[in-house]
């Protein structure tokens, strides 16, 4: 494969609903576009998701070091050279994760449309098949609002509950205790937090004060803040799940010792790419530590795409899947058809 050119744009496609937590309210996408031309005619598209209240990064910053990588990255010819210059550039894309997962994510589709194959062949992973289960997330500080949400997630047939916490009783109370009398059994609920307290005395007061049936609240406290996660774990026998303080690789260093504790959550731009992602997975696997595979709201097909490709290869580790709302969140995709889930939740997988 040569690639002729990168043509690389901010995305903004308007939300047909808005997403609120403690950090941020969501109208649009937030996400930078690459499109990789090969000389054989063929057009790769990656996607990442900057966002500066999670990694530190921004659209600006995003584009920056696309435009300054593309050069050298436009003389990679196959996924040898791109895992070689992951593996140099480590750094570099610690500090860029949303950008370098939109630029590998193109060259990765090119490289296999160019070869006939599709990405999973690229890297020796398993056909994708069967199909994958997505959780409702529920995100709003309206209780109208979260009522009418979460019936429309139970006409689709939603098992699997995200509640978006707020710190404030006057907001939380009333969204949970519709939870509790609406959801019946065989339903599954967990929290996000958003790092919402700055220690984990404050988290626990509040969360045994709230009560409410979920097996595991997500970043509930300051971002890498171990010491106080595993207090909360051990005080209140809820897993941990780690967003913001699970960025790389090289944060096992703070987990591994005791991995009961603890579920990552993997969204592919967060982590760098397809390929980051995949050697997080492999190692939270071997230590046993389950994963989710997450998403950054206003995520295109692109994005659920390279998703799939990582849930696929570690079903047996994966306990949760978010995502893919494709063209029912947002005012149009860029993929056809729009990846998306259906009744239950569940999306089958096209075959070609």
């Amino acid at each position: 494969m040569k690639i002729q050119k990168f043509e690389i744009q901010e995305l903004n496609i308007p939300l047909k609903v808005s997403f609120q937590h403690s950090t941020a309210t969501r109208n649009e996408t937030e996400s930078v576009l690459v499109k990789a031309h090969t000389d054989a005619g063929n057009i790769g598209l990656g996607e990442g998701c900057p966002r500066s209240y999670v990694t530190g990064e921004s659209i600006t910053t995003a584009l920056d070091f696309i435009a300054e990588h593309q050069s050298e990255l436009a003389r990679i010819s196959s996924v040898v050279d791109l895992t070689e210059w992951v593996s140099i550039h480590e750094s570099d894309i610690d500090t860029n994760p949303a950008a370098f997962s939109a630029i590998e994510i193109s060259l990765l589709n090119a490289l296999a449309l160019d070869d006939g194959v599709k990405v999973e062949q690229l890297l020796g992973l398993p056909k994708i098949a069967g199909v994958f289960c997505y959780t409702a997330v529920l995100g709003t500080q309206n209780p109208k609002t979260f009522h009418s949400q979460l019936e429309q997630y139970k006409a689709v047939g939603f098992k699997d509950f995200k509640v978006k916490l707020f710190g404030e009783p006057g907001i939380d109370r009333p969204n949970l205790d519709i939870l509790g009398n609406e959801l019946g059994s065989g339903k599954r609920v967990r929290f996000d937090a958003n790092n919402i307290w700055n220690n984990a005395g404050d988290a626990i007061g509040y969360l045994e004060a709230i009560g409410s049936d979920y097996f595991a609240i997500e970043e509930p406290v300051t971002a890498k803040m171990y010491a106080d996660l595993a207090l909360i774990h051990k005080q209140l026998g809820k897993q941990i799940i780690l967003d913001e303080s699970f960025l790389k690789i090289q944060d096992f260093e703070f987990i591994q010792e005791d991995p009961k504790p603890w579920i990552i959550n993997l969204r592919i731009s967060k982590m760098g790419g397809i390929i980051r992602s995949l050697s997080i997975a492999e190692k939270a696997k071997k230590l046993g530590i389950p994963i989710i595979i997450g998403a950054q709201v206003g995520e295109t097909s692109i994005l659920t795409r390279a998703a799939i490709t990582v849930a696929n290869a570690y079903r047996s580790n994966l306990i949760a899947q978010e995502g893919a709302f494709g063209t029912q969140l947002l005012s149009y995709d860029l993929l056809s058809p729009s990846l998306s889930f259906g009744a239950g939740g569940l999306l089958e997988f096209p075959q070609d």
